[in-house]
């Protein structure tokens, strides 16, 4: 249910998302925020909301949160403009309304309660997001920040003592600016010149530049399609979760693929490689009504996914076990929604071929799933390029062309040290008929992209 909060109206904000993942966005807090005048840009997105802050912070799909300061259009200059030209018109641009960058102090403040003493939140925030640290931890944490105020305090002939309300009329508003830059004003100024101009034009305000305690953190995007000015809402990324202890998948990732599985209350939601267990995690948190069964072959992986089990208070919904993808200890049809991030990359590559095992792996998973169920994987697109070959009924080529030529420019020669299942080449695919194609999203997982694909199994 959505909890209006305090504030007056809505208010604007925007997120960074990765690569593919705006939709994911947009469809959140549209439901979640009953978000207004939504625009999607390309790894960001913005949106107004009256939701309670502590709502809007629970997204699940953004990287980071932000306030909206401010949002022109790009500067437009050229490559080879005078500096001083172009710092003149930035600072033309950025300090249009003086009057904006107060009012924004005051709406950053009451969003985050800033009334009490900023290290003591910075001390809250460090109990609540880690919070599986012992007090005494958090005590040693307490006190070296507290040596470092009076640290502060002496080189700057503060009292740290005085009363809150006495200090907040005496010491101006704190703040520090990180920039990224690109495009063709990057050329011409850099993201150290853009956050000095900025910084300097703030300094004429009042406002006083404290890059340890800053009261506010001042996000700068420039490129050739905006200019975003925002300050972060939280001190780490909302993809940090705070019920994970051992991350694998990206967790924004894993909570999408969760998303397209559309489990609903009594399904029992399989994960055949589960790893660390993070796409099963995601979805328990949001779907409190399902259980989760997570299998995988390597004990160490296991021991991650049992630790983070229980660090997540899921015992009672989610279970892993020792099974193997190609002969899974389960009854045929007895799964709702299968979802599975299949191993891929320089990190698994001395794991198995895992080219010549997906027919296999695929032909289990169907097994496995249930009539009408939802089966959503996650492969890199040369995989993806096999899986298309599977499930269009083509033959593969003979041992020997495929290890030359490969399949759509994979090699599927065996990995240094491993062998490929014997026989496995030189079968025909398992044919897989139920599986009916329901989407294809291209998503960034950093230095390189993932597909990810939903099947729904229409017949047995």
């Amino acid at each position: 249910m959505l909890q209006k909060g305090n504030e007056e109206g809505f208010i604007r904000y925007f997120c960074s998302a990765g690569y593919g993942m705006e939709q994911f966005v947009v469809d959140e807090v549209t439901r979640k925020l009953e978000a207004q005048d939504v625009e999607q840009l390309q790894g960001k997105v913005l949106f107004s909301s009256s939701a309670n802050i502590s709502q809007v912070k629970q997204l699940k799909s953004v990287e980071r949160l932000f306030l909206l300061l401010k949002r022109d259009p790009p500067l437009k200059m050229s490559s080879h403009a005078n500096p001083a030209r172009a710092a003149s018109a930035l600072k033309s641009t950025l300090m249009a309304d003086p009057q904006l960058w107060t009012s924004a102090a005051m709406t950053w403040k009451r969003l985050q309660g800033v009334h009490a003493d900023r290290k003591e939140r910075l001390v809250e925030e460090l109990m609540k997001e880690e919070d599986h640290e012992s007090e005494v931890q958090i005590m040693k944490k307490r006190r070296r920040m507290a040596f470092e105020d009076e640290l502060t305090a002496s080189e700057h002939g503060c009292d740290e003592t005085a009363p809150q309300e006495n200090r907040d009329s005496s010491v101006p508003f704190s703040f520090r600016i990180s920039c990224k830059c690109s495009g063709a004003l990057s050329r011409c100024l850099s993201a150290q010149d853009v956050s000095k101009v900025l910084g300097a034009s703030l300094k004429q305000l009042g406002w006083k530049v404290d890059l340890r305690y800053p009261q506010m953190e001042i996000t700068v995007y420039l490129n050739d399609d905006h200019c975003l000015l925002g300050s972060p809402l939280t001190r780490l990324p909302l993809a940090n979760r705070s019920y994970i202890q051992t991350t694998g998948l990206r967790s924004t990732v894993a909570w999408a693929m969760a998303q397209l599985a559309h489990i609903q209350a009594g399904f029992l939601v399989l994960d055949p490689m589960c790893g660390a267990g993070t796409i099963l995690i995601e979805a328990a948190q949001e779907h409190k009504l399902a259980c989760f069964l997570g299998f995988d072959i390597d004990d160490g992986q296991l021991k991650k996914a049992s630790d983070n089990v229980e660090f997540a208070k899921l015992g009672g919904r989610m279970h892993v076990l020792r099974a193997s993808t190609t002969a899974m200890p389960l009854p045929s049809a007895s799964v709702d929604a299968v979802v599975c991030d299949l191993p891929f990359g320089r990190k698994f590559g001395s794991k198995s071929d895992m080219a010549a095992s997906l027919p296999l792996i695929l032909a289990e998973m169907e097994r496995v799933l249930r009539v009408g169920g939802t089966l959503v994987l996650l492969l890199s697109p040369q995989l993806s390029c096999v899986l298309k070959r599977i499930l269009t009924h083509k033959e593969p080529a003979q041992p020997d062309q495929e290890r030359q030529h490969g399949s759509h420019g994979i090699m599927s020669t065996p990995i240094q040290g491993t062998e490929p299942p014997v026989g496995l080449m030189c079968k025909p695919y398992p044919p897989l008929h139920s599986l009916k194609h329901e989407t294809t999203l291209r998503l960034s997982l950093g230095i390189i992209d993932g597909l990810l694909h939903k099947y729904i199994k229409t017949d047995s």
